[in-house]
Protein backbone atom coordinates (compact mmCIF):
# COMPACT_ATOMS: atom_id res chain seq x y z
CA UNK A 1 0.00 0.00 0.00
CA UNK A 2 1.67 3.11 -1.03
CA UNK A 3 0.29 6.38 0.11
CA UNK A 4 0.77 9.83 -1.61
CA UNK A 5 0.36 12.90 -0.62
CA UNK A 6 0.30 16.13 -2.67
CA UNK A 7 -1.01 19.77 -2.44
CA UNK A 8 1.35 21.61 -0.21
CA UNK A 9 2.80 24.85 -1.22
CA UNK A 10 3.40 28.60 -0.14
CA UNK A 11 0.44 30.89 0.93
CA UNK A 12 0.02 34.17 2.99
CA UNK A 13 -1.49 33.83 5.70
CA UNK A 14 -5.51 34.03 5.49
CA UNK A 15 -4.78 31.86 2.48
CA UNK A 16 -6.30 28.27 1.61
CA UNK A 17 -4.73 25.06 0.97
CA UNK A 18 -5.80 21.73 -0.16
CA UNK A 19 -4.27 19.02 0.36
CA UNK A 20 -4.99 15.54 -1.28
CA UNK A 21 -3.73 11.71 0.11
CA UNK A 22 -4.69 9.14 -2.35
CA UNK A 23 -3.85 5.22 -1.33
CA UNK A 24 -2.80 2.88 -4.08
CA UNK A 25 -1.68 -0.64 -4.02
CA UNK A 26 -2.81 -4.29 -4.96
CA UNK A 27 -5.64 -4.44 -2.43
CA UNK A 28 -6.09 -1.25 0.10
CA UNK A 29 -8.26 -1.36 3.08
CA UNK A 30 -8.08 0.72 5.66
CA UNK A 31 -10.64 2.10 8.88
CA UNK A 32 -9.47 5.44 8.92
CA UNK A 33 -7.37 7.95 7.14
CA UNK A 34 -5.52 10.44 9.18
CA UNK A 35 -3.63 13.69 8.83
CA UNK A 36 -0.69 15.14 10.97
CA UNK A 37 2.14 18.00 10.70
CA UNK A 38 5.97 18.13 12.04
CA UNK A 39 7.08 21.67 12.31
CA UNK A 40 10.71 22.64 12.39
CA UNK A 41 12.37 20.90 15.60
CA UNK A 42 8.44 19.53 17.28
CA UNK A 43 7.21 16.64 17.22
CA UNK A 44 4.81 15.00 14.78
CA UNK A 45 1.22 16.23 15.94
CA UNK A 46 -2.36 15.11 15.47
CA UNK A 47 -4.31 16.94 12.49
CA UNK A 48 -7.52 15.62 11.81
CA UNK A 49 -8.61 12.18 10.90
CA UNK A 50 -11.85 10.66 8.77
CA UNK A 51 -13.03 7.29 8.92
CA UNK A 52 -13.97 5.76 5.35
CA UNK A 53 -17.20 3.71 6.71
CA UNK A 54 -19.63 7.22 7.20
CA UNK A 55 -17.03 9.67 6.94
CA UNK A 56 -16.89 10.97 10.74
CA UNK A 57 -14.46 12.86 11.24
CA UNK A 58 -12.35 14.22 14.03
CA UNK A 59 -10.18 17.89 14.47
CA UNK A 60 -7.33 18.50 16.76
CA UNK A 61 -8.64 21.77 18.43
CA UNK A 62 -5.69 23.84 16.89
CA UNK A 63 -7.67 23.34 13.58
CA UNK A 64 -11.54 22.88 14.09
CA UNK A 65 -13.60 25.10 12.22
CA UNK A 66 -10.58 25.94 9.69
CA UNK A 67 -9.54 22.80 8.35
CA UNK A 68 -12.24 20.26 6.61
CA UNK A 69 -11.44 16.72 5.83
CA UNK A 70 -13.67 14.61 2.87
CA UNK A 71 -13.11 11.25 1.45
CA UNK A 72 -14.12 9.86 -2.15
CA UNK A 73 -14.03 6.39 -1.51
CA UNK A 74 -14.01 4.88 -4.82
CA UNK A 75 -10.82 6.86 -5.85
CA UNK A 76 -9.37 5.87 -2.11
CA UNK A 77 -8.49 9.36 -1.66
CA UNK A 78 -8.70 11.99 0.94
CA UNK A 79 -8.94 15.62 0.88
CA UNK A 80 -7.62 18.20 3.78
CA UNK A 81 -9.39 21.38 2.78
CA UNK A 82 -7.30 24.25 4.87
CA UNK A 83 -9.15 27.47 5.20
CA UNK A 84 -7.80 31.01 7.00
CA UNK A 85 -4.07 29.40 7.34
CA UNK A 86 -1.76 31.06 9.94
CA UNK A 87 2.08 30.93 10.48
CA UNK A 88 1.77 28.50 12.81
CA UNK A 89 0.64 25.96 10.46
CA UNK A 90 3.86 25.96 8.69
CA UNK A 91 4.81 22.31 8.86
CA UNK A 92 4.92 19.35 6.40
CA UNK A 93 1.70 17.44 6.31
CA UNK A 94 1.42 13.68 6.44
CA UNK A 95 -1.37 11.52 5.74
CA UNK A 96 -1.84 8.00 7.30
CA UNK A 97 -3.75 5.39 7.07
CA UNK A 98 -4.91 2.42 9.68
CA UNK A 99 -6.28 -1.13 8.84
CA UNK A 100 -8.18 -1.57 12.24
CA UNK A 101 -10.55 -0.32 14.41
CA UNK A 102 -9.76 2.18 16.77
CA UNK A 103 -10.99 4.90 18.90
CA UNK A 104 -10.69 8.54 18.48
CA UNK A 105 -8.04 8.62 20.96
CA UNK A 106 -6.19 6.73 19.77
CA UNK A 107 -6.18 8.01 16.26
CA UNK A 108 -4.55 11.04 17.62
CA UNK A 109 -1.22 8.98 18.07
CA UNK A 110 0.93 8.14 15.39
CA UNK A 111 1.91 4.77 16.33
CA UNK A 112 -1.43 3.44 16.05
CA UNK A 113 -0.75 3.86 11.35
CA UNK A 114 0.04 0.94 9.72
CA UNK A 115 1.00 3.29 6.22
CA UNK A 116 2.75 6.81 6.31
CA UNK A 117 2.70 9.25 2.63
CA UNK A 118 5.72 11.08 2.34
CA UNK A 119 4.81 14.66 3.43
CA UNK A 120 4.10 17.99 1.81
CA UNK A 121 5.37 20.93 2.63
CA UNK A 122 3.19 23.72 3.70
CA UNK A 123 4.42 27.37 4.09
CA UNK A 124 2.26 30.04 5.65
CA UNK A 125 3.62 33.50 5.42
CA UNK A 126 3.18 36.02 7.71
Amino acid sequence: VQLQACGGGLVQAGGSLRLSCAASGRTFSSYAMGWFRQAPGKEREFVAVIRWNGGSTYYAPSVKGRFTLSRDNAKNTVSLQMNSLKPEDTAVYYCAAVSRPITTTQAMTTGQYDYWGQGTQVTVSS
